[in-house]
């Protein structure tokens, strides 16, 4: 298994910079710009209904507008596509400037694409003689379909295209742990980068006027403060911090974990920021990192890479709390005992797209992961009487995908419909 999770940590913790949605978006339109010829007349894109959620509100890096139009419109001015989930960084003025353009045109259509797939992305693009397609499926950088003039330039089973995704399903609780505390330090040090790369975004999210500057007011002192400044509300206002910049638009690479950039924030930043109160080595840092990360991508993979419940407030806290709990000298019996105290607590956040309030849900689910490895460490946790939490902690992880998939069925159309009536009643 070792091999398998090095492999697994190195796919799926990767940089990206902004929300991941909206830049896919770009990456696809950025294909489609570059195989076409001539002068671009008309933009056709069709997305799935979680992808729309997930890019209809969020800011863009650099650029001061939000959602998909602005997105495609870089994508294709930048045409850079080789960069993928990094593709939005250091454009030049002279590219924002062509993607303004582009969009002052009205010449960008979107539609939502009939499609049981939560991650699908076509982009078309038509000019007077030439006719350009892109499609992305499943994951952010899977791209199955490549067209040109009627020409097919690559089509890939999406299935098998792009690194066959592991079935994560298989990865159990105990051999995460395992894994975690037995790796040779020099195989896992890289998922330091991680931690850095986050609190990096967290100071200047701290220091900045961004979004609902959910982790500065935490920490800022005031007559009308009501947080202490103890240790808990510091890692709570970091990592809420980190949120509130990247989903203002902070121009600054984030370390997404399987495909999200708050699931990142949401599983690293909890950790860095306890094991520095802990005054706890790089090496046992790594070690607590790998498992919020392993955990994470593990929940994520019941809960699908686009979800109607919050990735980062449940898959990434989650992860996080275990971290926390190994720092406190946890082993696995704590950790079990901290996954379904995490999962009873913050099984029903829904997610109601990328935005600025996300930074809502990463201080709540922080606040949860701290509390619940406060429990797990005294030997407390949620039993087989309560609620969906089963018996064995690997039952209580698959009862998400059941409650995903019996009881959350209409849940992503009924938000989306509600914000994209707002959306319409608000032009």
């Amino acid at each position: 298994m070792r091999e398998l999770y090095l492999r697994t940590l190195k796919k799926e913790v990767v940089p990206s910079e902004g929300c991941t949605e909206p830049i896919a978006i770009a990456y696809a339109a950025s294909i489609a710009a570059e195989h076409l010829k001539g002068e671009i007349k008309e933009v056709n894109i069709y997305l799935s209904k979680n992808v729309i959620k997930n890019a209809l509100g969020v800011g863009i890096p650099g650029t001061g507008g939000v959602g998909i139009e602005i997105a495609a419109a870089l994508g294709i001015s930048i045409q850079k596509s080789y960069k993928k989930l990094t593709i939005l960084s250091n454009f030049t003025e002279d590219e924002l400037k062509k993607a303004k353009e582009i969009v002052d045109k009205n010449i960008i259509n979107i539609k939502q694409k009939n499609t049981n797939k939560a991650l699908y992305i076509e982009v078309e693009l038509l000019s007077e003689t030439s006719k350009s397609k892109v499609i992305i499926e499943d994951t952010h950088t899977n791209v199955t379909l490549i067209e040109c003039d009627d020409e097919i330039i690559m089509d890939n089973n999406s299935e098998v295209s792009e690194d066959l995704e592991e079935d994560y399903k298989l990865f159990k609780i105990a051999d995460i742990y395992n894994f975690a505390k037995e790796a040779d330090f020099d195989d896992i040090k890289f998922i330091l980068e991680s931690a850095k790369m986050n609190e990096k975004v967290s100071e200047e999210g701290l220091k900045g006027d961004y979004g609902l500057q959910v982790g500065s007011k935490i920490i800022e002192k005031g007559n009308f403060n009501l947080f202490s400044n103890d240790a808990s509300n510091k890692i709570i206002a970091a990592s809420a911090a980190a949120s509130d910049a990247r989903m203002d638009g902070c121009a600054m690479p984030i370390m997404t974990t399987a495909g999200s950039g708050n699931q990142g924030i949401a599983c690293s930043i909890p950790v860095a920021q306890t094991a520095r109160l802990l005054d706890k080595s790089e090496e046992e840092l790594a070690r607590a990192l790998v498992l919020s990360n392993l955990v994470t991508i593990r929940i994520k993979k019941h809960m699908g890479r686009l979800s109607p419940l919050c990735g980062a407030g449940i898959a990434g806290a989650t992860g996080a709390s275990c971290g926390i709990t190994y720092l406190l000298g946890g082993d696995l019996e704590n950790i079990n005992y901290c996954i379904n105290n995490m999962i009873s607590d913050l099984s029903g956040m829904i997610c109601d797209g990328a935005k600025e309030t996300c930074a809502l849900k990463i201080a709540t689910g922080t606040n949860a992961a701290i509390q619940c490895a406060n429990l797990a460490i005294n030997g407390i946790s949620a039993t087989a009487n309560d609620g969906i939490v089963a018996k064995d902690v690997e039952e209580t992880i698959e009862s998400i995908e059941t409650l995903i998939q019996n009881g959350f069925k209409n849940v992503d159309d009924t938000i989306l419909n509600i914000m994209l009536e707002k959306k319409k009643n608000n032009k």
